[in-house]
């Protein structure tokens, strides 16, 4: 079967949640046993988003072969429980790079180098690049950003030339904004017939519409907008609000989404979409009645998107636990002695969270001294592992003024410093360890107990490592190193075997968590939380 193509553009507004409705069909064809992967191509000259500040573009997703990505690649995970690479995130940036590094070349054998055709071929062989190599039915592309923006042409000019050049193997999504106007209690369709215009302008009739909304769109509403926008009155789908992000597929399908994309692709329909484990996981989320409440310590609390993936992974590990999540953020930058036991008694567990630099990095080793002298469940993940360290050495080891040397390079005890390989690094983007590495745990260690395992493979994004100089200190003093990696004998996990659940992971178990498959070590920790508050209760 030829590989099908589907792009999924957006209109009106940005952040209407393109890539919850690509994840939500690629579910459905997968769940109907089609091989499905998504790829996302970000408008922005970065060559990739690993060296933006969170508050520009949320959390930097890692692939599995170390490519830093877009947090909507973890959505495409999360929904498929397929791995991504460095094909499914493609950005301008990396677009030009590739066109001028063939350009000094001399591939282009001295011809003038324009938008069309040299940018938009090599935007449309990086759209085919993965049908052509990974054995996939369908290929759905999200095209970052909204229809009318300056930098998002080349992008709709290579999906118009693919879809002449592909035919019924190619279909265009729209996803537009349908506005409530609450004075005149209205609905209003102008805003999506111009955005359909706009993509109409630029050579591209779009084959399905899906309208976001937060109020029910009436029959008649919907048939006037096909009417206005061409496309056929089955064809044009309401996108409601719902209260979890994880019901949009079976939104998607009860406007039969999944069928309409097969039919228009040529692919019978038969029978039913297979979703029986993803409705075990809604079940499970909707019948959950008990909550459990974890504390997430970080400096982005006041933007979410920052801890994205997260807190998709504790929500999945608590609906598995059948527990409600209830997340509370608590700001580093705001925590200190005199505030920790208001802030953090009242929780279950704690999340020491990931970052750079020291911004907030005090508020972490106050809540770390205070939860393990109060024995509550904690988990630090990659710099959270880092203060873990550097508290335990300041607190149990007498080390003073034992720090990482990211954030004092000249200090003394240099508990956490800079890997070895790292040391002659000036470049900041995609320098640093990054993806999936092995990880071996020590038999019996909580680590391992919660893996069910002494030998697994996380991802990684990092640049400073446990330094293996201190180690026998460590553990002589109570602190175990109980995962390693194989090869280079970093520590990848630490952890106080005599508390109750104190564990600290180099790498993000975060980003390989997903729906149909939850992290273990996340599932421990919720376990572990839940159970600490039964014991509080009693």
């Amino acid at each position: 079967m030829d590989t099908k193509y589907i792009f999924v553009t957006g209109g009106v507004v940005s952040s209407l949640g393109k890539g919850i409705i690509s994840s939500s069909l690629a579910c459905l064809l997968k769940a109907r046993g089609m091989r499905v992967t998504i790829q996302k191509f970000d408008p922005y000259i970065n060559i990739d988003p690993g060296t933006l500040n969170p508050y520009e573009h949320g959390e930097c997703y890692v692939t599995v072969d170390g490519h830093e990505a877009d947090l909507d690649l973890g959505h495409y995970e999360r929904f498929t429980n397929v791995p991504t690479t460095r094909a499914n995130n493609v950005t301008t940036g990396r677009i030009y790079q590739s066109v001028i590094d063939k350009e000094r070349r001399g591939d282009y054998l001295g011809k003038t180098v324009q938008i069309i055709p040299h940018v938009t071929d090599e935007i449309k062989r990086n759209v085919k690049l993965l049908g052509n190599t990974g054995n996939f039915d369908y290929v759905i592309t999200e095209i970052g950003g909204t229809v009318g923006d300056i930098e998002s042409l080349p992008y709709l000019e290579a999906v118009r030339q693919l879809r002449w050049e592909l035919g019924q193997n190619a279909l265009c999504i729209h996803l537009t904004y349908v506005p409530y106007i609450s004075a005149a209690k209205e609905l209003k369709t102008k805003p999506t017939q111009h955005s359909v215009k706009q993509l109409q302008e630029v050579g591209i009739q779009p084959d399905i519409l899906v309208l976001r909304t937060e109020h029910e769109i009436p029959v008649d509403m919907r048939k006037k907008i096909a009417q206005f926008c061409n496309v056929s009155p089955d064809a044009v789908i309401q996108s409601p609000d719902v209260p979890s992000i994880y019901k949009v597929p079976l939104t998607m399908h009860a406007q039969h989404l999944d069928e309409i994309v097969l039919r228009k692709t040529g692919l019978p329909v038969e029978g039913e979409p297979d979703m029986a484990p993803w409705l075990h996981f809604l079940d499970r989320m909707d019948h959950a009645e008990e909550t459990v409440t974890i504390g997430l310590v970080g400096k982005y609390v006041e933007l979410q998107d920052a801890y994205k993936s997260i807190n998709e992974a504790l929500f999945q590990a608590a609906t598995y636990n059948d527990r409600k999540l209830n997340l509370v953020y608590v700001h580093s930058e705001k925590l200190n002695e005199g505030n920790v036991e208001e802030k953090l008694s009242g929780m279950d567990g704690v999340i020491i969270a990931p970052g750079f630099g020291h911004r907030g990095i005090d508020g972490k080793f106050v809540a770390l001294k205070w939860c393990r002298e109060h024995d509550i469940p904690t988990f630090g993940i990659c710099l959270g592992m880092q203060c873990m360290v550097i508290e335990f050495a300041r607190d149990v080891l007498g080390l003073a003024d034992a720090n990482s040397t990211e954030m004092e390079p000249n200090t003394p005890h240099n508990v956490i410093d800079l890997m070895e390989d790292q040391k002659s690094v000036t470049a900041k983007g995609g320098t640093m360890r990054l993806g999936a590495y092995d990880c071996v745990l020590a038999p019996g260690s909580r680590a391992a107990e919660a893996y069910g395992a002494t030998e697994v493979k996380e991802r990684h994004r990092h640049r400073f490592e446990f330094n293996n100089d201190y180690r026998e200190q460590f553990e002589a003093a109570g602190m175990k190193c109980v995962g390693e990696n194989p090869d280079t004998h970093l520590v990848e996990v630490v952890e106080i075997p005599g508390h109750r659940w104190f564990i600290g992971t180099q790498y993000h178990p975060e980003y390989s968590s997903t729906v149909l498959s939850p992290n273990p070590i996340f599932l421990d920790f919720i376990k572990a939380a839940i159970a600490y508050k039964h014991d509080k209760q009693k």
